[in-house]
């Protein structure tokens, strides 16, 4: 049966980025860090940066593709915080990162060369051990945000681009995928339909995940059509697409404003209220709270992230002073996105048993096709644009 290392060759490691107070749940938080740490005497400076092996102030490095961070040492900084950008931070939470290649011990530069409107990321959020107490969610998750591809489990996969060059060309899939899927069907296939079809019907092992491929063209068509719903709630509105929605009734509303400081979560199932601290958000559908993801319950999970204690890196500290009203726009969204994927979680369930459909004569093989040549699993040379090397001299980019 294909893995999907097979399927999709080229996967990246997670992004690691040396210190935490480059992450925030908000953007603001990230310029009133960066203010700090450049306004900071230069004898403080170092400590407030937190430095690594690979990252210092004085360290020399390219600039990010496609950012406008600086390239001059770090140590000299005095100007504005670039621009932060969104970044999927584990399963299903969107945060903000500040695009510095100064300050990202690996940040994956060949990820970033092909991040655009265009793209899509696929990241496995790996598995705890043993099953769930709750609702298990997808085991491969899509992004229009480039994802850290951190799991809460440790156990996280590889970041899969869908498209290997800028402007969605080039389809990061086994060369020949569509072209064999098309005749065993009947039918032009894509490259969105492929992922999809990954979305709906791959299975996690101990080894990665697995994506059997159904010989009958109804299975696949129904297949694709239950992943593009799934695809279209993860994009959250991206590629031109509608933001997530409940119908008429079911919309989760504030009901009672969160506290500045909530200092716990909690679900009445018989209320279907979402409870944090004194505030109250209803109706939240049980299977929005009891999707788990990477070994964890998704909205605990989320809400621990922004309420926790703050860890002990200087700048770790600078920080909201109470619970800022975007949280609770991107807690309403989350919910949504959630309770969305809930209601499609048992189809999904139904089309991956093991006895679901038959599979397709050879795809453990997919003679031809698989396995994919070892040029796939290296990203392509992307040089349709300049990129800066360190001190502002010019760089050639490679891939």
């Amino acid at each position: 049966m294909p893995m999907l290392d097979a399927l999709l060759p080229w996967g990246v490691r997670p992004l690691r980025t040396g210190r935490s107070w480059v992450l925030a749940p908000d953007p603001g938080t990230l310029t009133e860090r960066w203010n700090a740490v450049v306004r900071a005497p230069e004898a403080e400076r170092a400590a407030l940066f937190v430095p690594s092996r690979a990252r210092t102030p004085r360290s020399a490095v390219a600039q990010l593709p496609g950012q406008r961070g600086g390239t001059g040492r770090f140590a000299r900084e005095t100007g504005r915080c670039p621009d932060p950008v969104p970044l999927l931070h584990g399963p299903f939470d969107r945060q903000w990162l500040l695009p510095d290649h100064r300050l990202i011990d690996e940040a994956r530069p060949e990820l970033w060369r092909v991040a655009d409107p265009a793209q899509i990321f696929l990241v496995e959020p790996g598995t705890a051990a043993g099953p769930p107490a709750g609702i298990a969610g997808p085991p491969v998750l899509a992004s229009p945000w480039l994802p850290d591809g951190r799991s809460p489990a440790g156990r996280p996969g590889l970041i899969r681009p869908l498209f290997r060059r800028p402007g969605g060309r080039e389809p990061n899939l086994a060369p020949g995928l569509t072209g064999a899927l098309a005749a065993a069907y009947g039918h032009q296939v894509t490259a969105r339909d492929v992922l999809c079809w990954i979305l709906a019907a791959a299975r996690p092992t101990p080894a990665g995940c697995e994506v059997p491929l159904p010989a009958g063209a109804g299975v696949w068509a129904e297949g694709v059509a239950l992943g593009g719903e799934l695809l279209e709630i993860q994009l959250r509105g991206a590629h031109g697409g509608e933001r997530p929605r409940l119908p008429g009734g079911r919309r989760p509303y504030v009901r009672t404003a969160p506290p500045p400081r909530p200092g716990t979560i909690g679900y009445d199932p018989a209320a279907e209220t979402l409870l944090l601290g004194t505030g109250r958000i209803a109706p939240v559908p049980a299977a929005a709270w009891e999707l788990h993801s990477g070994g964890v319950r998704v909205l605990e999970h989320w809400f621990t992230t922004r309420t926790g204690p703050a860890g002990p890196e200087p700048l770790a500290g600078i920080g909201p002073a109470g619970w800022p009203r975007e949280w609770t726009s991107d807690l309403l969204e989350l919910i949504t996105v959630l309770a969305l994927l809930g209601e499609r979680l048992a189809r999904r369930t139904a089309l991956t048993a093991p006895d679901a459909f038959a599979e397709l004569s050879g795809a453990s093989g997919l003679p031809g096709v698989l396995p994919a040549p070892e040029w796939s699993r290296r990203p392509a040379s992307v040089l349709d644009h300049h990129e800066e090397g360190p001190e502002g001299q010019f760089a050639l980019p490679l891939g």
